[in-house]
């Protein structure tokens, strides 16, 4: 007997499950019920198209189809009564969804691979696209509103503070290159994260000549090693990258996080004066010391120091020092606030079975962003006098053994990558309880607040990120004064 599916709304719009179709796959021996198709091109012979599209019912014979009517309310989940199966396990479900403008949309599951799947429209002019991520393991679809990843803070309003935003992260950023298996830790290039939705860069850098006040020269390196065995790799190269981007997509923001890691004898003092007397400027980088709204950063990198600051930059804005604080949080901490930000950083996974250890951390992390309801002026604070915003909360999904080659960077973002993407599809802001109760309330935002991931974007898989971004959803509910659940 096959189990019922669960269906999870994600979206900032109430959808209505209103046909159910069954199909025998159209060749059973490349059908997978935990992963699609094994060899899905050649089910529909020169074809790129989905199950959900035409070739389907040219290839398939539908033998059973069923009108229902099941609502679901933005941010809320069902365990339906359908089966995903009636009569063998190689059927193909489809579900057809309606939304209260009469539009409609329609999803196979199971999907042809594990990545996420737009869902086809059947009126022309959809003013709404949808994403769904199917868990086979589990029976689960989530269902989240489609975002353009290049351009997706222009959905929200100025007056959002960055706190108040789930932003996807990397963490090495800029570690995509040969190098050894310890140090390399991204799959893709700066830019080509930035192009798919990655706003937070992590970034370690050392001083050439901190001596000499006159030289700019920071190399990237990720603690000793330098992040690529082909030769030096420069931090100004890397800026320029985050502000093309930026020139082309001024309703975005960059945060930097910069650290100073490699050999040497440089100072965090000398670093800090460097970036004051070489890099910052008012009109491309925001150095004040508290966290800015959206409109305030648009444009800009948002700079966030892990470094101590020189003297002088002590007495920056009024005494108040200079870029946001995230100078020394305790090590391989579940949960520490300090300064501007509230961080999870446990990293020291010395055997794969800490992994898990790990995955709960981070799980326990975005319940305590979800929590938080932030100040939005002149939405939930005075325009006026607003209440400050903060703090940061920054989760880290990395961890690494360099003893270890079951504990590298890729070897662990290969088993937490897919846990985290699932957690977010099937419990974030619903715990343990696994569906909310009839009649709770979720009082919280629904954030995720910075997730600072591994080897994101590794054969085009962007789902994580996806993911952190949908969580977006209730903000922006919120925002557009439509109602909050």
């Amino acid at each position: 007997m096959s189990a019922p599916i669960t269906i999870r709304n994600l979206t900032a719009q109430p959808l209505t499950v209103k046909t159910v179709e069954r199909y025998e796959a159209p060749n059973p021996q490349n059908f997978h019920p935990n992963g699609g198709f094994s060899n899905f091109t050649t089910l529909f012979s020169n074809t790129t198209s989905t199950p959900s599209g035409a070739q389907l019912k040219e290839k398939a014979q539908g033998f059973t189809k069923e009108d229902v009517d099941l609502r679901m309310e933005p941010f809320s989940t069902h365990r339906t009564d359908i089966k995903t199966t009636a009569r063998s396990p190689t059927e193909i479900l489809r579900l057809t969804f309606q939304g209260d403008g009469g539009g409609r949309w329609r999803i196979d599951t199971p999907t042809p691979s594990s990545v996420s799947q737009v869902l086809v429209p059947l009126t022309p002019d959809p003013k709404h696209e949808y994403t769904a991520i199917y868990l086979p393991a589990t029976q689960f679809l989530a269902l989240y509103e489609t975002t353009d990843l290049q351009c997706w803070m222009r959905e929200f309003k100025d007056e959002s503070p960055l706190s108040a935003l789930s932003i996807p992260g990397t963490h090495n950023s800029p570690t995509c290159h040969t190098a050894l298996p310890s140090v390399r830790c991204q799959a893709v290039s700066p830019r080509e994260q930035l192009n798919n939705g990655v706003r937070f860069f992590d970034v370690r850098v050392q001083p050439v000549k901190p001596e000499d006040p006159k030289d700019d020269s920071l190399n990237l390196v990720h603690g000793v090693f330098p992040i690529s065995l082909t030769g030096p790799k420069k931090f100004r190269a890397l800026l320029h990258e985050f502000q093309d981007f930026l020139k082309t997509n001024p309703t975005e923001t960059v945060m930097l996080s910069l650290k100073r890691e490699g050999t040497g004898n440089a100072t965090d003092q000398q670093l800090s004066t460097i970036l004051k007397d070489h890099y910052t400027n008012p009109l491309e980088w925001w150095t004040r010391p508290q966290i800015p709204t959206l409109g305030e950063a648009r444009g800009k990198i948002v700079l966030m120091r892990r470094f101590a600051l020189a003297d002088r930059l002590k007495n920056e804005w009024d005494g108040k020092g200079w870029c946001l604080n995230a100078e020394n949080w305790e090590y391989n901490t579940p949960n520490c606030n300090h300064g501007d930000v509230c961080v999870q950083d446990f990293c020291e996974v010395l055997e794969t079975e800490n992994i898990e250890k790990k995955i709960q951390f981070c799980c326990d992390h975005f319940e305590r962003a979800a929590g938080q309801v932030c100040p939005i002026p002149g939405v939930t604070t005075d325009s006026t006098n607003p209440v400050p915003a903060g703090p940061l909360y920054l989760n880290f999904l990395s961890a690494a053994n360099f003893w270890k080659t079951a504990c590298w960077p890729e070897k662990i973002a290969a088993k937490l990558n897919p846990a985290i993407t699932a957690f977010l599809c099937e419990k974030h802001e619903i715990g343990d309880k696994g569906i909310e109760a009839p009649g709770e309330e979720f009082k919280g935002d629904g954030g995720v607040g910075v997730v600072v991931c591994d080897w994101v974007g590794k054969g085009g898989d962007w789902d994580l990120v996806r993911c952190i971004v949908g969580m977006n959803s209730r903000l922006l509910l919120r925002e557009r004064g439509i109602g909050w659940r």
